[in-house]
C-alpha cells in the first residue's frame, strides 16, 4: 500500500501538474490537476484518448461537491449522501473553474467520491481536485492492478501508487440526476437495483450515437487486444479449439482450451466482477488468438459486466455494435 511519503510525492506532483495512477475502488485511475487544462491535457495525450471523450473529476468528501459546483438537485443530493464515497459518478453542471478540456466541451462534468482510502487522502493532500479516467491506453482493458498501469502506459505516467486489485473490479455506474427522472448513462460497480431504492424508477440508457455525456459509453470499448468473442453458455464447448481462450462465468467448459479462466465458481455476480478486468489482462497475455466469452447472468452487477463485454466483442465485430 502507498506509504505516506509516496502520497506526498504524488500530491506534489499533481499541484505541479503531473500525471498519477493511483488505485480506487473500480479501477485504477489516471489523475491530473482538474483545474490545470495543460495537465489534463496530459491524460489526454498519454491514453491517446480523443478530446470528444469526458473525464470524471475526484473529490476527496462529498462535502466537496458544493462548494466546486453550486447548488445541485435534490435527487443528485440524495444520491452523494447515500452512495459517496462510492462507486457512483454524478452528472452535475460544470463550474467555470473546471476548463472545458475536462469535460470536452460539455456544459455538464461527470464527478465522484471514490470508496478507497489511498485516494481520498491523496486528493486532499493534493488540495485540488482531480480529473481522472482509467489507467490504460483508450479503448483497452481497464487496470485493476498498479502492473496493468505499468504494462499499458509505461513512462507515461509521472508515478503509479500500488494500492494492491481494486475491490471492485469495475468502473463506476454514471447517473445523470439533474431531470426529473435520473438516467443511467454508464452500467457500472453500483446495481440500478440500489439506486432504485432512493430514487424510484430509473431510465436505463448506456451509450450513445453522437458525442458522449459520460466516458465508457462508445459501443466498442474495454478490449483486450485479443479478438473477443461471446458465445452462450451452452455453446462454449462447440467452440473449443486450439488457440483459443475461455473466459467462463463459474463453471469449467468441456473442450480443448489453450488457456481458461473462470470468473466465480460460486456464481457470484460481486465476484466475477471484481475479477473481470483480470481475468481479461491473463488471456490477453496467454499468447490466444481469440478469446471466447460467456456472459453472466443479467441481473444486478452482472449487467454492468455484460455491458463489458459486449463493447469488448464490439470492438472486433463493428456490426454487432451497430
Amino acid at each position: 500500500m502507498p506509504a505516506d511519503g509516496d502520497l506526498g510525492e504524488a500530491a506534489a506532483l499533481l499541484r505541479t501538474g503531473g500525471l498519477v495512477a493511483f488505485p480506487t475502488e473500480t479501477v485504477y485511475g489516471l489523475g491530473a490537476n482538474a483545474l490545470d487544462a495543460r495537465a489534463t491535457a496530459r491524460i489526454f495525450e498519454a491514453k491517446q484518448r480523443p478530446s470528444f471523450d469526458p473525464l470524471i473529476t475526484h473529490l476527496a468528501d462529498a462535502a466537496d461537491l458544493e462548494p466546486l459546483v453550486g447548488p445541485v438537485s435534490p435527487a443528485v443530493a440524495a444520491l452523494a449522501a447515500r452512495f459517496w464515497p462510492g462507486p457512483l459518478t454524478l452528472i452535475v453542471d460544470r463550474p467555470e473553474q473546471i476548463p472545458p478540456i475536462v469535460t470536452s466541451g460539455l456544459d455538464s462534468m461527470a464527478v465522484r467520491v471514490p470508496d478507497q482510502e489511498h485516494a481520498r487522502r491523496l486528493i486532499a493532500a493534493a488540495g485540488v481536485p482531480v480529473a481522472a479516467p482509467s489507467a490504460n491506453r483508450f479503448g483497452q482493458l481497464s487496470p485493476t492492478r498498479a502492473e496493468h498501469v505499468v504494462h499499458g502506459l509505461g513512462t507515461a505516467v509521472d508515478l503509479v501508487l500500488d494500492g494492491g486489485p481494486s475491490r471492485c473490479g469495475i468502473e463506476s455506474t454514471i447517473v445523470d440526476a439533474r431531470g426529473e427522472r435520473p438516467v443511467v448513462l454508464r452500467l457500472g460497480a453500483l446495481p440500478v437495483e440500489e439506486l432504485e431504492k432512493v430514487t424510484g424508477p430509473v431510465t436505463v440508457r448506456p451509450g450513445n450515437s453522437g458525442q458522449p455525456v459520460a466516458p465508457g459509453t462508445l459501443a466498442a470499448h474495454y478490449a483486450p487486444r485479443t479478438p473477443l468473442r461471446l458465445v452462450p453458455g451452452a455453446e462454449l464447448a462447440d467452440a473449443a479449439g486450439a488457440g483459443r481462450g475461455c473466459l467462463a462465468f463459474r463453471d469449467r467448459p468441456a473442450g480443448a482450451w489453450t488457456a481458461v479462466e473462470v470468473l466465480s465458481a460460486a456464481g457470484d455476480l460481486t465476484e466475477a466482477a471484481a475479477r473481470l478486468f483480470d481475468a481479461l489482462h491473463r488471456l490477453d497475455a496467454a499468447g490466444v488468438v481469440e478469446i471466447v466469452a460467456e456472459p453472466v447472468p443479467e441481473m444486478g452487477v452482472g449487467r454492468a459486466v455484460n455491458d463489458r463485454l459486449r463493447r469488448a466483442a464490439a470492438t472486433w465485430h463493428p456490426a454487432s455494435g451497430d
